[in-house]
């Protein structure tokens, strides 16, 4: 079983301990539709780093030809088996199984509160953790992810980079990296360790752009409904 250690995290991330889920749920949506069967997840919001100026986080980009999520920039994660002894267990077991990461260079920090998911009415639990000795990851489950990277914690604070977008009543914060676009819960997510951490710096949140424009703008090769 995977223990957590906010004891452990290094000088610089400190800050971005104690995130307010409440606050990240109001960037996602309000109110989700509950599912028959509230399915439990868990993803690793894994950094690196010696400090915020060269500090970066693990995302993927998930396989165009996936049913569901298909093309969306993720973090590794995904549903807690009963193999699991812990949500904090499912997060690490999936980004191995996704990322080919070596869970033992891993320190777990906070688990965040469950997430509520406006499509499914499921719940997500974050994982905050740091990558104390970071080693080669890859696409290792290529019918899931089919690419790995970290994206520079300064790119992604660039208000170059942010931006709002908007698809029918929904509206919510996105990043620009890679030629990708980081929405949704990914962003949600991002956005609120951001500002929580005091790393954010001041965007323009007023012009929304239009999501189905910008994805298809995008290297995400993504299908909207």
């Amino acid at each position: 079983m995977s223990h957590l250690h906010p004891a452990r995290a290094p000088e610089w991330l400190r800050p971005a301990l104690g995130v307010d889920t409440r606050a990240v749920q109001e960037r996602l949506i309000r109110h989700v539709r509950p599912a028959k069967r509230r399915r439990e997840s868990a993803v690793l919001v894994l950094l690196k780093g010696q400090s915020f100026e060269d500090g970066e986080v693990l995302l993927t980009h998930r396989s165009p030809s996936l049913r569901s999520h298909s093309g969306q920039i993720a973090f590794p994660g995904g549903r807690k088996d009963e193999g699991d002894a812990s949500l904090v267990d499912a997060a690490l077991r999936e980004a191995e199984e996704e990322t080919g990461l070596d869970r033992s260079t891993v320190t777990p920090l906070e688990q965040w509160g469950k997430l509520d998911i406006r499509a499914t009415g499921n719940t997500v639990s974050p994982v905050l953790a740091y990558w104390h000795t970071p080693g080669t990851v890859w696409p290792a489950s290529p019918a899931e992810t089919d690419d790995v990277f970290t994206v520079p914690l300064r790119e992604l604070a660039d208000p170059a980079n942010r931006m709002m977008v908007g698809h029918s009543r929904w509206k919510g914060p996105a990043f620009r990296s890679r030629g990708y676009l980081v929405w949704g819960f990914t962003a949600g997510v991002l956005s609120g360790l951001m500002d929580h951490a005091g790393w954010s710096v001041e965007w323009d949140k007023n012009k929304v752009h239009d999501l189905r424009e910008s994805l298809t703008r995008s290297l995400n090769n993504e299908k909207m409904d």
